[in-house]
């Protein structure tokens, strides 16, 4: 700093006394010894005054032209426009100055005036700073640092792959933190390679961006193949300052996905369903030992699932109409795919296909079995329960691999082979019998019942024996709707009441006297007499 210092003064006055053509020559001097652009020079030497030894350069400050005057005026406006942002608050003002100063509003000089209405929209952003912040009670929302890395990072859609060479992967996260993320659990950490389907899974104790760059470079040793470019998605724990540089570091192309739209990474979010959750479940597990029991399951799946499990890839995928119709390459294993693939070197396939004949699938199942076992009984479905070892069900798996090799195909156990998808069996809760406002009257309502069933023993024989009975009054008027006349009971001299009603969970019928014993009689369809009797003795009679 010295130096350049040293540079500026001995041409300042030079530059100042000389000519409009000689100042670009002296120019050229200085930019080329201190790196200056030619703008920055100029301003350097504008600005720069002899000073003495030991004394210090005095800072220009740059005029104000914006005043408190001003500020306020520009307060008063963002209330009025119900605090819009800058950008709309600058083409409001030459409508809502005018309007605020005619009802007495606001009241500016011209000079004033003319600088509210030819203000800027970031300047007007500028002063409003602390008003902003003051009016939303002291809280400043400020764009994260994740936001910066993030807008840095270029997109890649599903459509955006174009058949790329063995290297690039989708990257992803799955919890496994049960019904409740509260607190820390583990995460699996899934890098699934877009041309061969090969899939890779490491545990990860919490979500931190240290923790996601040791398990892709430990990833990297895993895959048959240089890892070429990792796709992720706008998670933090891979927009940070760690994970992003890191990649960049390694030669890595890095990308990521839309937000919100789970489709651009289809092929990463396929696999977390069809080997993670398959594996793992949908229990939350925690804890070191946990992880690496972990670690000893994808270890073993790894190797199941890509030299020995084939998959559907899509071919093509056209629409006609609102039909969405696809379709699928031959069902093939990600060791198959790699083979097959032209980009792939002959070392590597050569080496594939040595590792292939030394590998025993029942083996693998019986490993994967044995820690889905270990794990079934460290699963724990809620957050804050105490640890340690839940016995989900009895283990119904071979101790050995020897063993488990001699129950395929001869005996089919009904039930969830894999433990860490049983269920963990609950003792019975007694329920206890809550009291009812009803305790105390039910002696009274038993007597009330015994009553009853009385009176329906002797239905039948009240009911002949008021059938022969003569009426014994009649009364002029229509028939009522709820009432009809009994054909069979008109030749005895009987109207009977077609409808019901219920009186404390009993049946009423009523029966009626006759209206006439000719049933061709003139006032057999006009006639109605009220109630004689009623087949329940505690109701009164109509």
């Amino acid at each position: 700093m010295g130096a350049r210092r040293e540079v500026v003064s001995a041409v300042t006055e030079r530059y100042r006394s000389a000519q409009r053509a000689e100042k670009g020559r002296i120019l050229d001097a200085p930019c080329a010894t201190t790196g200056w652009h030619r703008k920055h020079a100029v301003r350097a030497l504008r600005q720069h005054e002899t000073v003495g030894p030991g004394e210090v350069e005095a800072s220009r400050e740059r005029r104000r032209r914006y005043g408190a005057t001003i500020k306020d005026a520009l307060t008063a406006l963002w209330e009025a426009s119900d605090r819009v942002c800058g950008k709309r608050l600058k083409v409001m003002i030459p409508t809502l100055l005018p309007a605020l100063e005619r009802h007495g509003r606001l009241q500016l000089g011209q000079s004033d005036r003319d600088r509210v209405l030819a203000i800027s929209a970031a300047t007007i952003d500028r002063l409003l700073v602390d008003v902003k912040i003051a009016a939303s009670g002291g809280r400043r929302r400020r764009a994260g640092f994740h936001s910066a890395i993030r807008r840095e990072v270029p997109i890649r859609t599903f459509n955006d792959w174009n058949s790329p060479p063995p290297g690039f992967c989708e990257v992803d996260m799955v919890a496994h933190g049960g019904t409740s993320v509260a607190g820390s659990f583990i995460q699996t950490l899934t890098m699934v390679d877009i041309a061969t389907g090969w899939t890779e899974c490491l545990p990860l104790l919490t979500r931190d961006g240290s923790l996601v760059a040791e398990a892709i470079n430990r990833a990297q040793s895993l895959f048959p193949w240089l890892l070429r470019g990792v796709d992720f998605d706008n998670d933090s724990a891979f927009m940070n300052d760690v994970v992003v540089p890191w990649c960049r570091q390694q030669k890595l192309e890095v990308t990521r996905s839309r937000a919100y739209k789970k489709n651009d990474q289809a092929f990463v979010e396929q696999k977390n369903g069809a080997v993670v959750r398959r594996l793992m479940g949908y229990g939350r597990f925690d804890g070191v030992e946990t992880a690496r029991v972990m670690g000893r399951l994808y270890a073993a799946a790894r190797l199941y699932v890509n030299f020995f499990q084939p998959s559907f890839k899509l071919k093509e995928k056209r629409r006609e109409g609102a039909k969405v119709i696809k379709r699928y390459h031959a069902p093939l294993t990600p060791y198959q795919r790699a083979l097959a693939h032209p980009k792939v070197t002959a070392a590597v396939k050569r080496r594939l296909r040595d590792q292939y004949r030394l590998l025993d699938p029942v083996a693998l199942l019986a490993e994967i079995r044995a820690t889905q076992d270990e794990l079934g009984n460290r699963v724990d479905r809620r957050a804050g329960q105490a640890r340690g070892l839940q016995r989900a069900c009895t283990s119904t798996a071979p101790a050995t691999a020897a063993m488990f090799a001699k129950t395929l195909g001869k005996t089919v156990t009904a039930g969830e082979p894999r433990a860490t998808h049983r269920r963990t069996r609950r003792p019975y809760k007694t329920r206890v019998r809550m009291p009812s406002k009803l305790d105390p009257h039910i002696a009274t309502i038993e007597g009330w019942l015994a009553a009853a069933r009385q009176s329906d023993r002797l239905h039948s024989d009240h009911i002949a024996h008021t059938a022969h009975r003569k009426p014994l009054r009649r009364h002029p008027g229509p028939l009522r709707k709820a009432e009809r006349v009994d054909p069979m009971g008109a030749r005895r001299g009987l109207v009977t009441r077609a409808t019901s009603s219920r009186n404390g969970g009993r049946h009423h019928l009523g029966i009626m006297g006759d209206i006439d014993r000719n049933p061709h009689g003139p006032d057999f369809l006009g006639g109605c007499i009220h109630y004689e009797t009623t087949v329940c003795g505690s109701c009164t009679s109509l």
